[in-house]
């Protein structure tokens, strides 16, 4: 059964995600203030975190921030009464999977959650035995899309979900630049041409968990002015 945390402070709100998650078979535990929804997210593992943006004691920006940071790489989606562009570009900067805005139906909320558990029940679900055994091999980057995993030198990289989608991308285009309107379009489902650093912050994360040195890459290159690409090490 499949674990999922409810940050929400509106009661009503909380009461109507937790009815309808439970009764399509969903184990539920809740939360109506942002420092103990913290807590409880770092207590156990989950299989999604459903998050308010505007909580008492610790807004959601901050949860996500810090959870990332903790290394928590559960799907995560923002739950909103700001309809702004900039609110969910922030959201999706700092490690959000999904943003979606209030009012909206459970019926919503249970069609994304299910389109992202999807993407990362790729790691338990069965497999024919030529898609397990499917990986891209970049250097001593190890990437099992079939399992939805990274190494680096046999060892295992702990990557969210936005973090693989996006270093499949280039290793899928391999030596190719792809500039930040490319990336958002294939890896977030997201048209935006204006200012954003989703790519960039990404980028800067996975740099962190693959290169030796992230402040000299070898693998994730910026082309400047273009965008970026993956390489093998020269």
């Amino acid at each position: 059964m499949k674990k999922v945390l409810i940050v929400e402070d509106e009661q009503s709100i909380l009461t109507l995600l937790k009815y309808n998650l439970e009764k399509e078979g969903y184990q539920v535990s809740t939360a109506t203030d942002g420092r103990e929804g913290y807590e409880i997210a770092l207590s156990q593992p989950y299989d999604m975190i459903l998050l308010d943006l505007m909580l008492p004691g610790m807004d959601g920006m901050d949860i996500c921030r810090e959870l990332r940071r903790e290394k928590i790489d559960c799907p995560i989606i923002m739950l909103t009464a700001k309809d702004s562009e900039i609110d969910k570009i922030v959201g999706l900067e700092i490690g959000a999977d999904d943003y979606i805005t209030k009012p909206f139906s459970p019926r919503e909320v249970v069609a994304r959650m299910k389109a992202i558990l999807r993407r990362v029940e790729k790691a338990t679900s069965n497999q024919t035995e030529q898609e397990s055994n499917e990986q891209i091999i970049i250097g001593d980057i190890v990437i099992s899309p079939s399992l939805y995993t990274v190494s680096v030198k046999n060892v295992q990289q702990e990557v969210t979900p936005k973090e693989f989608e996006l270093l499949l991308y280039l290793a899928r285009h391999k030596g190719r630049i792809l500039n930040r309107e490319q990336l958002l379009q294939a890896v977030w489902d997201f048209d935006f041409t204006g200012e954003t650093r989703i790519v960039d912050v990404h980028i800067s994360h996975l740099r962190e968990k693959i290169e030796e040195n992230p402040k000299n890459p070898v693998y994730l290159k910026t082309a400047r002015g273009f965008g970026y690409k993956l390489e093998e090490p020269k």
